[in-house]
């Protein structure tokens, strides 16, 4: 049923992702699917590049993946069915991107409680609820 499952992962944020993990390894061995674990980067602003060193993008990507893939190996999914990406942009436009770009089955994320604010704004999980092609399953911490 569930043979590409991805995870959004803020990685400021672990703790809050372990629930969405538990469901995807459950999920992931019980239909034989693949788990891809995305972060997502903000793009750095114009007006404070020059502020930061050159290299930022790339100091800042290489971190990220270098997290990512030790949030992968201690996840509790088997290493031979989970691996991982770095994206930089828009949270929502990314994950959608990336679903597009495996043929996810299965989107898995947490979100925070819903404010007040998110209720006039939306938050990344609603637009990913709202406008993804697959099934979306919002796991709250």
């Amino acid at each position: 049923m569930y043979q590409s499952i991805l995870i959004p992962i803020d990685l400021a944020e672990t703790e809050i992702a372990k629930p969405a993990i538990a469901h995807a390894a459950i999920l992931s061995k019980t239909f034989g699917g693949r788990v891809r674990l995305l972060n997502v980067l903000p793009m750095t602003p114009v007006m404070l590049a020059e502020y930061v060193p050159a290299d930022f993008d790339t100091q800042q990507r290489g971190a990220s993946e270098e997290a990512l893939a030790a949030f992968a190996r201690d996840c509790g999914i088997e290493t031979d069915r989970v691996t991982h990406v770095v994206r930089q942009g828009g949270i929502y436009h990314e994950i959608l991107e990336e679903a597009a770009a495996i043929k996810a089955d299965l989107i898995v994320m947490t979100s925070h409680r819903p404010a007040m604010r998110t209720y006039f704004l939306g938050s990344n999980a609603g637009h990913v609820v709202r406008y993804a092609t697959c099934s979306v399953l919002v796991v709250r911490p």
